[in-house]
């Protein structure tokens, strides 16, 4: 799933495509991708897009009185559209601009899962962005400190879980941790000062790089393209230390880890009830 950086890097490209173009048609492509009703998706036509930004993980094209948030979920991307398909593969809604010519809201896979919201004031104050905890690049180490003490759980949960912190995903908590130097199966209960200040140092690290790399590319990268020291390495060495990257598997995603970086040489067991915490 895009992250922070796929999706800061992809809202500033397309704020430098688009800005100030007029929306000129909205066509829903697949009707269920439309979470929200009222207002219409079509009321922001004959408005100029003023820019695309972004909260967490998910975009939002802002019209002025109105704004459509996106989110790409697992398989979503929102690119340019040149042919202009009547039945685009995967495709779920398009825009089309004035000047600049339409991109399509496309989703890979079956599960349909990507979707649009069409909302009237603050988007940041209503569905689906309300819940988000703060930025994950904005949280200092008093925050940090505080969210880590509310919080009890192991350490990658507590950087996946978008309503404590905001933008951070499998990729992200896997590199994190890694240069944090801090186990995936860490207590957060257990942490203090000491260990929220490695934790900001760490995830401000990962996300500049990541946002660095992403910069320099002209769409958004999928999760093989990435840089990462950990992440997707099983069995490769680590970059720090040269020891075997080693993987726990769930049923949804793989947390990586170095165990002479994390784990103080200890190999994390591969299911849910390792002893393995600190």
């Amino acid at each position: 799933m895009p992250e922070l950086p796929e999706v800061r890097a992809h809202a500033e490209r397309m704020t430098a495509a688009l800005a100030g173009d007029t929306l000129s048609k909205v066509q829903l492509i697949s009707f269920s991708t439309l979470k929200t009703f009222d207002p219409p998706i079509d009321g922001a036509v004959g408005t100029g897009l003023d820019h695309v930004r972004t909260r967490g993980k998910l975009m939002i094209l802002d019209f002025g009185t109105t704004a459509h948030v996106v989110h790409l979920m697992q398989g979503g991307r929102l690119k340019p559209d040149p042919k202009v398909a009547k039945k685009p593969r995967g495709g779920m809604v398009r825009w089309s601009f004035e000047r600049d010519g339409a991109w399509l809201l496309t989703e890979a896979g079956t599960e349909r899962k990507a979707g649009v919201w069409a909302v009237r004031g603050t988007p940041e104050e209503q569905e689906p962005l309300d819940h988000l905890g703060p930025e994950a690049d904005e949280v200092d180490v008093p925050t940090m400190t505080r969210l880590l003490g509310e919080h009890s759980a192991r350490l990658h949960t507590f950087l996946r879980d978008q309503r404590i912190m905001a933008g951070v995903g499998r990729m992200l908590a896997n590199e994190i941790c890694h240069r944090a130097k801090l186990s995936p199966f860490a207590q957060t209960a257990s942490m203090g000062e000491e260990e929220a200040a490695v934790i900001v140092e760490a995830t401000g690290a990962a996300i500049d790089d990541a946002l660095a790399a992403e910069r320099a590319r002209d769409d958004m990268s999928s999760s093989k393209e990435r840089p990462s020291r950990v992440h997707n390495r099983t069995g490769e060495p680590c970059p720090v230390c040269g020891d075997e990257v080693r993987s726990v598997e769930y049923r949804a995603y793989t947390v990586c880890y170095c165990a002479t970086c994390q784990t103080g040489g200890k190999v994390l067991a591969d299911n849910t009830t390792s002893k393995f915490l600190k």
